[in-house]
């Protein structure tokens, strides 16, 4: 695999913008406390910089993991495994500043500065820690019992502290760690890789000049995602000329999959890290030439009855109820290949449809859009290096270019332009800015290495296929004042649980959503609920959400990750939220928190996933919920009696074990309000709502924006609501339908010239 040139630091001015030496030090200090060194009480040299347990804790978790893990490792790596903290790790260092400088929000980072601030001083060490000397001051055991306490604080500010602060460890860990990947034997690439074979794009390069750059096409298209590609090819197939812009950058396959590290910068929004507002959601969104449809998990579900019902008749859309939108939805499909014939289950999904099957759960194979081929690959969430995943870079964007369309990628536009001189709001073109890649070909470091020119687009028709997030900011940078851009947001918010097995899993091996639970789907006869499927198996998205309790444990239960797998309750969300400008950067800010209603559906789903587990043989099952500690299975669950014919059968009470019903009622009690439940999102839909009338959305019912002329949405940010599967499928099928539209009106609007001549 080609590897990506080592990241370089992206604050060159350094984190003291923001933080002071004083103020990394604190940081650091938390750090080291949620990812402690750790060492046995007889060998600890001090008390300060060392976690200590008991030498009977250490021993009997070293004898447990060397006799229950596939490979164990040796004692002395296992020693210098649980010693690894955050302060002797540069590259640890390094992605934190890039998170907390470069991707956190400024109010956030200056709400984050205030309270290591407060930490060292008197008062406010008090205030918050309970004692006089500073956190970064204090012996590592002591720090641990600080951390702990703000998980149950009263004050809901040190509560989100503590969640955000051992979540960044976490994940920064994992992804940076030299010697996790080693003892869990996580590959950083899948085994038996092979870089498939691939479309060389030809972007434009924009000269250097003093002025705007001015080009001109007949369609625009911004985003190169699921919604933008389908358009291109569409309308470039039609004989238009099709020009597609990207503020992000293309990777071959042979510089993917990349590396947790590597992709979570390259390959998504914001770095890797983006959080609602209130911090209770964290938000996964591609960001890259072929956007969602490059890091998304190959899972095919066409929208759903009750769904197509609740858009063509509660919402007055009629398309959605006629064979044509399913004539779209099986266009999509027959170009990607979609079928479920070639899938082979991994231990997870396998999981999921025989544990549902033992529950009298209904479950099925999801279609894969793969072209027909296996695709036995757990990496594909950082991009798809044998090419077989059949989405916009593979397929779509492909097509259109032989059909005459061209491209630019780094190209970041502001705002549409619009013509007003007859009266009405004509788009006319866009305009932003285009960011080089670097003197080496690369797409990091200094500006000065980098070519930055303003550039302005004309065109007949403008797109805006800049997905959920970034669609309703280019549309308000634009000047429109309809209340509805970037209202009506939903998210499909996700609850997830770990289940441990005996067996070795291997996470990482195999489609990674290839299931699906549907029992649950529809708990309101309105058609919201959950599905409950297997999510990527990766250890950073996986293990970030394992509950945290301290250092040492974490550590000893990550080292089973090889027998874990990750399920997730996704909810079709009711209640929405909205996509805003951050007042400083600009950037899409998202005001969301799951409601009670959508909460209680996902906590169905999180039961529902322990008894599959269960049911399946989990020996340890840990819902991602504070304050809920992981059911272990003892060797007393099954008993031995003797049958009517006298011989001896091993009885499994199964879910009806009293201890396995008690710590559900446990789950229920405690259930999974923020912040102490862990939430993430990988799906963002509605920001732009389709809608019959004007006043009750964004775009009309063929993607045109209320109250201009040739301006569209084509995107998942105009579905009605939330489409309650993945939506990819969705997203393709109705852009299919928009840019047909686009090119019958494209075509009209010449007849009418000729005629006029």
């Amino acid at each position: 695999m080609e590897v990506l040139a080592p990241l370089p630091n992206p604050l060159p001015e350094g984190p003291e913008q923001f933080f002071n030496e004083t103020q990394w030090a604190m940081l650091m200090a938390i750090m080291d406390t949620v990812i402690p060194d750790v060492r046995r009480e007889t060998q600890a040299t001090d008390n300060f910089s060392h976690a200590t347990v008991p030498d009977v804790k250490y021993n009997s978790a070293v004898d447990h993991i060397t006799s229950n893990v596939v490979n164990p490792p040796g004692s002395q790596s296992l020693d210098e495994y649980f010693s690894e903290k955050p302060s002797d790790n540069p590259r640890f260092q390094e992605l934190l500043k890039r998170t907390l400088v470069s991707g956190s929000p400024e109010d956030s980072k200056k709400a984050l500065s205030f309270v290591l601030s407060a930490l060292n001083t008197t008062v406010g060490s008090v205030l918050l820690t309970g004692y006089k000397i500073p956190f970064h001051q204090q012996p590592a055991n002591v720090r641990q019992s600080i951390l702990e306490g703000w998980r149950a604080s009263y004050l809901p500010a040190l509560q989100l502290i503590y969640k955000q602060m051992t979540a960044v460890a976490r994940n920064h860990w994992l992804k940076t760690s030299p010697l996790f990947p080693k003892l869990s034997g996580f590959p950083a690439a899948p085994e038996h890789y092979k870089p498939g074979s691939y479309y060389e794009y030809e972007f434009i390069q924009v000269p250097e000049g003093s002025g705007p750059e001015v080009m001109e096409t007949d369609v625009v298209i911004v985003g190169s995602g699921c919604g933008g590609a389908v358009c291109a090819k569409t309308i470039a197939e039609a004989g238009y000329k099709v020009l597609v812009v990207e503020k992000a950058y293309n990777y071959k396959p042979t510089q993917l999959p990349m590396t947790e590290e590597e992709g979570g910068i390259h390959l998504f929004e914001n770095g890797g890290i983006c959080l609602t507002d209130d911090g209770s959601v964290s938000i996964v969104a591609g960001s890259n030439w072929g956007g969602g449809g490059t890091v998304n998990w190959s899972a095919s579900l066409q929208t759903q009855s009750f769904v197509r019902r609740e858009w063509s008749e509660d919402r007055g859309l009629s398309f959605f109820g006629t064979a044509e939108f399913q004539t779209c939805l099986d266009r999509v499909c027959h170009r990607m290949g979609v079928s479920d014939s070639h899938v082979r289950q991994n231990h997870g999904n396998e999981v999921i449809l025989e544990g549902s099957r033992k529950l009298g759960y209904t479950s099925k194979a999801v279609p894969q859009n793969t072209g027909g081929d296996e695709h036995y690959c757990g990496h594909c969430t950082l991009g798809c290096g044998s090419a077989q995943k059949q989405g916009p870079v593979v397929a779509w964007l492909p097509d259109a270019a032989k059909a005459g369309a061209k491209f630019m990628e780094g190209f970041q536009v502001n705002k549409v332009i619009f013509d007003e001189s007859e009266g009405t709001k004509k788009a006319v073109g866009v305009q932003g800015w285009w960011t080089s890649r670097n003197s080496k070909g690369g797409v990091d470091g200094p500006a000065s290495d980098r070519k930055v020119r303003e550039v302005i687009i004309k065109a007949k028709r403008v797109i805006i296929s800049a997905g959920t997030l970034w669609s309703p900011i280019i549309l308000l940078n634009s000047g429109l004042k309809n209340y509805q851009i970037g209202r009506n947001t939903y998210l499909h918010p996700v609850n997830m649980l770990l289940g441990v097995f005996k067996e070795d899993v291997r996470p990482w091996e195999g489609g990674i959503l290839t299931s699906v639970c549907s029992s649950f789907e529809d708990l309101d006869g309105h058609g919201h609920g959950v599905k409950l499927e297997v999510t990527s198996g990766l250890p950073g998205m996986a293990l970030t959400f394992l509950n945290w309790t301290n250092g040492f444990d974490y550590k000893v239960q990550a080292l089973k990750y090889r027998h874990t797998n990750a399920f997730i309750s996704i909810a079709r969300d009711r209640d929405t939220g909205r996509i805003y400008p951050d007042p400083t950067s600009g950037k899409p800010r998202v005001q969301y928190s799951p409601s009670s209603f959508d909460r209680a559906n996902a906590l169905q789903g999180v039961l529902a996933l322990a008894k599959i587990c269960y049911v399946s043989g989990a020996i340890e099952i840990h819902p991602c919920l504070e304050g809920v500690k992981p059911f272990i299975r003892k060797a007393s669950d099954i008993t031995t009696n003797s049958s009517s014919n006298g011989l001896e059968e091993d009885i499994d009470p199964g879910i009806t074990d009293p201890r396995f019903a008690a710590w559900l009622a446990t789950i229920e009690a405690v259930g999974n309000k923020p912040p102490g439940a862990g939430w993430f999102c990988a799906h963002q839909m509605g920001s732009n709502r389709m809608s019959a009338q004007a006043k009750d959305g964004v775009v009309d019912p063929k993607g045109r924006v209320w109250g201009t002329e040739a301006l569209y949405v084509s995107d998942a940010s105009v579905f009605p609501s939330a489409s309650g599967v993945n939506p990819m499928i969705t997203n393709m099928a109705i852009s299919d339908w928009i840019s047909r539209g686009v090119v019958r009106e494209l075509r009209n609007e010449g007849r009418g010239q000729e005629a006029r001549l």
